[in-house]
């Protein structure tokens, strides 16, 4: 198990359950199954205690969760996915930053809401779940009142988000791809679409649609999609799931930031930007369908 606090006595059922499944690991759709309270290394790279890259508030995320004092972020290293086209591939594929624990990364939380932030944002936190829900829990104890943010890539087990009811305020899933062999290629995970959409229709029946107070997220879902070049992530289907799965309310936002990083630029059907074409026929399309699309 993850190393708990030695107070860890007041964590719930929950969270211990996380910490079990991390030795051998089955937090996420991978299932390594490696000890890593024994150093063994799976997919995402990281160990039993998180690596934390940076810390501080964060005014680049939507106008929703940022506010006044910015999004209270906390970046996680490693990832377990496999993007080719990562653009924070420093963090994510070669895991800089620093171990820390259960107690750090509480008063971390701690210091961003001293520090005036709307939320607490976890970016990447599916392969470190356990220690960061044991030090929300942690945080809670000693006065954390802020709503907690889930920032997932969006390829999470159903049976680790069911652990996570009561601990999560607002999850803000990737939707990356519809198709199975783009996932493949461009994330090594053929299996996303499918559990993607499990993960997502949990995340909704936990939280329900996004809740807002002066503007600002207290609850819900938020939904990101990328848009990709020669629409390569299956944009339609995506919008025609929510819609028809999820809610005619579901709030999501449909991003034109891609840009070929990382290894992207040797692969030809992504090497280059969307046209403006191309992603306003998506954003045009889910307003069509009667989504909450964030501007």
């Amino acid at each position: 198990m993850t190393p708990l606090p030695s107070n860890s006595g007041p964590f719930s059922k929950s969270v211990k359950q996380l910490a079990e499944q991390m030795n051998p690991c089955t937090l996420c759709p991978r299932n390594c199954e490696v000890n890593r309270s024994e150093g063994q290394i799976g997919f995402c790279g990281i160990g039993d205690k998180p690596v934390v890259s940076s810390v501080g508030p964060h005014f680049g995320e939507e106008r929703e969760l940022v506010g006044y004092g910015g999004s209270g972020t906390i970046f996680f290293a490693g990832c377990n996915l496999g993007c080719i086209f990562c653009q924070n591939f420093d963090i994510s594929h070669h895991r800089h930053g620093r171990a820390v624990t259960v107690e750090q990364l509480a008063q971390f939380m701690l210091e961003l809401q001293s520090h005036g932030c709307s939320n607490i944002n976890l970016v990447t936190p599916t392969h470190v779940v356990a220690p960061a829900m044991a030090a929300v829990k942690l945080a809670r104890q000693d006065g954390l009142t802020l709503p907690i943010v889930y920032n997932t890539g969006g390829y999470d087990s159903v049976e680790t988000l069911k652990l996570l009811a009561g601990l999560v305020d607002i999850y803000m899933p990737d939707m990356k791809y519809s198709d199975s062999e783009v996932a493949k290629e461009l994330s090594r995970a053929s299996d996303y679409p499918q559990l993607n959409r499990e993960a997502v229709k949990e995340m909704h029946r936990q939280v329900g649609d996004l809740q807002t107070e002066k503007g600002l997220a207290t609850r819900g879902l938020l939904v990101r999609h990328l848009v990709l070049p020669n629409n390569l992530a299956g944009s339609f289907e995506t919008i025609d799931f929510l819609a028809e799965q999820i809610s005619l309310n579901a709030a999501i936002n449909i991003m034109d930031q891609y840009r070929p990083c990382f290894k992207a630029s040797s692969n030809p059907k992504i090497n280059r930007r969307p046209i403006l074409q191309e992603y306003d026929a998506v954003r045009q399309y889910a307003i069509e369908k009667g989504l909450n699309v964030l501007t």
